[in-house]
């Protein structure tokens, strides 16, 4: 018996929102880039990244169980606060 089930649309929001949430990191400095493999901080494409997941976000966690639900929840938020503090240091202004 084949177990495979054929990729939804559903599951392509969440690989979309987990890929825009990594690079949200990476741009604000606390992932590595993973071609140089150093920071590359650039708070104008995290803010896009972010508000990318979070559009995504939106669409998803109507279809999420509520553990998904925390846990999608929790990652934004986690973001957003992240953002705040980068955005809040000197010289982190966008």
């Amino acid at each position: 018996m084949n177990d495979k089930q054929p990729l939804s649309v559903n599951d392509l929001l969440a690989f979309a929102v987990d890929q825009f949430a990594e690079m949200a990191w990476q741009k604000m400095g606390l992932h590595p880039d993973p071609i140089t493999g150093e920071p590359a901080p650039d708070l104008f494409q995290a803010k896009t990244a972010i508000d990318a997941a979070s559009l995504l976000a939106d669409f998803l966690l109507p279809k999420l169980d509520d553990e998904d639900k925390r846990k999608l929840q929790t990652l934004i938020a986690d973001l957003k606060i992240n953002f705040v503090q980068k955005s809040s240091q000197p010289g982190g202004g966008l």
